[in-house]
């Protein structure tokens, strides 16, 4: 199928091949031994919870394996057993397999209900104190909270609390919540965190557990994602007399890997009530216009997910179609920069009639540290987790395709290495627009002055990676890939902020910091 040639489109940088003069992109000295962490927009957290199931705890283990790609730093689980009345919790630091390997951990966290939370740390240290879930003693009792997403206000509310004497434990934004539960006036939980909801800004996706209640709630603009799904009724009799046990997830990944089914997304501003009488929902908020995450559709979630009804692995798909037709190039061979870019491979090869190659192999037993890095180390790092896989590379010209380019770091050594491979010429296409402006909302993205699109033009940008072409798919072109005509025209909107500096909530302690439009 022909396809437009990029020497046409002015969202396509077209430059000879680089000399030995080009410009020198230099690595952040934050990046790992592998050279490549910091180099993407890295994932959230990821937040689970379960009601009325005989293997609570197992089963969350479980949902959190789905979801660690949301959170690889920390994990934890808080259970309630209602024949003891007591709450039980494990946090540890790394892994979900590495926290919950011993069995005789799991058997500690008794009873039929619990929560769970992976970490990817946006707010607030590595450090044991700042994993979730959180969990407090009140007045009405015990109370777990897992967060996903970031406050935009917390800082604010943090000072606020400590000069009401309010004392806390941790670093993190989330411990907010708690804090503003505990002052509250209300009689119920439910409208205790109804109250504290209302004071925070920024997006956040909530599972609560108390002693009556699992609760579920996301911001009112949705920007983070959570799901609500059913398991069948087992001959354990866990669940209700119409039914097996709830489940709250960040993905409907996580209700697949138990075998539960998908019942609904939890809508923007709605709180999902579970208890012993079934489900009740809560619209505290009033009607607003959602704004849900578009980068969970680029990268963040897991290919196999349906978030807000769209299949994410068909987004992505689609995606690359559009970047085929937006930005065609004649080549030999469509790569993916494994594995965040091979659906829009796929779809760009599909498109564009060029063969599909595994032209890049990633080792997926590398871990985020291994050793203290050398200056060779880190220098080599890149071929820890990726090696060319030379007889799809050598003599060809090549289009790699990625998910998205932040500081650069990582594409300029992955172009060095396709080139040393023998590719004769490596176009560039990526499946996101470019990234302009850093995310407040629970995502970790550098601050802007470290963004290679924020800082260069489409060629320079060409120049400092090291390709012969870069481009990426246009605004209107990712909502195309979602299903709508135009970005304008769209009536679902997105958070799109990362690449308009459009921000649909406020940005309160970062515009006290740094002053209004710092952004």
């Amino acid at each position: 199928m022909p396809v437009r040639s990029c020497l046409s489109d002015p969202s396509c940088a077209t430059l000879p091949e680089p000399g030995p003069a080009r410009p020198v992109l230099t690595a952040d000295p934050s990046t790992s031994a592998c050279g490549l962490e910091d180099d993407h927009l890295h994932e959230e957290c990821a937040v689970f919870g379960i009601w009325n199931a005989r293997d609570a705890a197992p089963l969350t283990t479980l949902g959190l394996h789905a979801l660690q790609h949301r959170g690889q730093e920390a994990a934890g689980i808080v259970s309630f057993d209602p024949t003891t009345e007591r709450f039980h919790s494990h946090r540890g630091l790394g892994l979900v397999g590495d926290v919950f390997a011993d069995s005789r951990v799991l058997a500690t966290l008794e009873g039929t209900r619990a929560i769970g939370h992976n970490r990817y740390a946006t707010s607030g240290a590595t450090l044991l104190r700042n994993v979730q879930p959180l969990f407090a003693e009140f007045a009405f009792g015990g109370l777990a909270v897992a967060h996903n997403g970031n406050l935009t206000n917390a800082n604010m509310l943090r000072r606020e609390l400590i000069r009401r004497g309010c004392l806390f434990q941790s670093t993190t934004d989330s411990e907010v919540f708690v804090h503003l539960i505990a002052i509250s006036l209300y009689a119920t939980v439910e409208d205790r965190l109804i109250d504290a909801l209302k004071r925070v800004e920024g997006a956040y996706s909530l599972v609560v557990l108390s002693q009556d209640a699992l609760i579920g709630v996301r911001d009112p603009m949705g920007v983070r994602p959570l799901v609500l799904g059913r398991m069948p009724k087992d001959e354990s009799g866990s669940g209700d007399a119409n039914g097996g046990a709830w489940v709250l997830a960040s993905e409907t990944c996580g209700l697949d890997i138990i075998g539960a089914e998908f019942v609904r997304d939890v809508e923007p501003g709605e709180l999902v009530i579970i208890d012993d009488s079934g489900v009740r929902s809560l619209r505290p908020f009033g009607q607003t216009q959602p704004h849900f995450c578009v980068f969970e559709y680029i990268y963040f979630a897991r290919p196999d997910s349906v978030l807000e009804g769209l299949p994410v692995y068909g987004v992505r798909k689609q995606i690359g179609r559009e970047l085929a037709h937006e930005s065609g190039v004649e080549a030999d061979v469509v790569v993916p920069v494994p594995d965040s870019g091979v659906p829009s491979a796929i779809g760009y090869a599909e498109a564009s009639g060029i063969p599909f190659e595994l032209g890049i192999i990633r080792n997926h037993y590398v871990g985020r540290t291994f050793i203290e890095p050398t200056d060779q180390v880190r220098h080599l790092g890149v071929k820890m987790k990726h090696s060319p896989n030379r007889q799809m590379l050598d003599g060809k010209r090549v289009v790699l395709v990625d998910d998205s380019i932040v500081r650069g770091t990582t594409s300029r050594k992955i172009v060095d290495m396709v080139r040393a491979a023998g590719a004769k010429e490596v176009h560039m296409r990526i499946s996101s627009p470019p990234t302009q402006h850093s995310c407040f909302y629970g995502i970790d993205t550098p601050e802007r002055s470290k963004l290679l699109a924020a800082q260069h033009d489409l060629k320079t940008m060409a120049e400092l990676i090291g390709v012969d072409s870069l481009a990426f798919i246009s605004l209107d072109g990712l909502y195309r890939a979602m299903g709508h005509e135009s970005r304008t025209a769209s009536p679902s909107r997105y958070c799109d902020a990362c690449f308009t500096g459009d921000y649909p909530i406020p940005l309160t302690d970062n515009d006290a910091e740094n002053g209004p439009g710092s952004a």
